[in-house]
């Protein structure tokens, strides 16, 4: 697919995506929609050993673009739901499901759909100080989708999340560090030097660990202790026998480096 709207660049195990519609602050449209997809189903069958979701210009994303979804008098009304489930619940599944660390670099601002994709998409989120989250659904009439629902209160606790939700404020990237919204505000200026050394420690990483820890938390959220030990019983069972375990016990025992293969 000839990208317009995203730019996808791989090299080294990484996988790099920047939404790509600046003037719009990188707001989504269908167009967008399917070229992301596209773009996943590369990271989902490359081998990669992480994933860079950030944006172009000013903004990270400020989710969808109203104009495609604009109500007309005397037409139908617009099914938002036909919209959550054709793009936005299948495009927060696949992130969460990709057996490697996603790591999201918010540049600027993200709302709506936009904060929550980072939120929900996310394992590492990072924000530039001049970064912000805005969940402006309450000024429309809707509710936080693409997971907002779900991740905010788990983030966040609930009231801090329905204030967020309610109230549509704008929280600054270094507010949200410190409500622990995120896992990292760092200065402008630093911004992009941040993001390679993770996605550099990450692509020597142990890949396979990483994706069972994702995994791993992922489940816990929906199961009992009970259920949540057998899980990791089952996991270190399996891991136990990877590669990569027996090359970092070597490593540590003879105090050297590992070298990872993600295998």
């Amino acid at each position: 697919m000839d990208y317009q709207n995203i730019e996808f660049h791989e090299e080294g195990g990484i996988a790099r995506i920047w939404l790509n519609r600046p003037d719009k602050l990188n707001s989504f449209t269908a167009e967008m929609h399917r070229e992301l997809a596209d773009a996943l189903t590369h990271v989902e069958e490359g081998g990669f050993r992480v994933l860079l979701l950030s944006g172009r210009g000013r903004g990270f994303c400020a989710g969808q673009d109203l104009s495609e979804r604009q109500p007309s008098a005397g037409q139908a009304p617009v099914d938002l739901g036909e919209t959550v489930e054709t793009f936005y619940a299948p495009l927060i599944r696949r992130l969460n499901a990709l057996p490697l660390p996603v790591v999201v670099g918010v540049n600027g601002v993200a709302a709506g759909a936009g904060a929550n994709l980072a939120l929900a998409g996310g394992d590492i989120v990072v924000a530039a100080e001049s970064a912000s989250f805005i969940q402006p659904f309450c000024r429309l009439g809707l509710i936080p989708d693409t997971g907002g629902t779900y991740v905010l209160p788990r983030l966040v606790g609930r009231a801090r999340a329905m204030g967020l939700a309610m109230l549509g404020d704008k929280l600054p990237a270094r507010q949200a560090q410190d409500w622990g919204l995120i896992w990292e505000c760092v200065p402008d200026a630093e911004f992009e030097s941040r993001l390679e050394s993770l996605l550099q420690h990450f692509s020597q990483a142990p890949t396979r660990g990483l994706a069972s820890t994702k995994q791993a938390m992922t489940a816990s959220l929906g199961n009992t202790l009970d259920a949540q030990l057998d899980l990791e019983r089952d996991m270190m069972r399996e891991l136990g026998r990877s590669d990569d375990y027996a090359e970092g016990v070597a490593a540590f025992m003879e105090k050297r480096q590992p070298v990872f293969k993600g295998k």
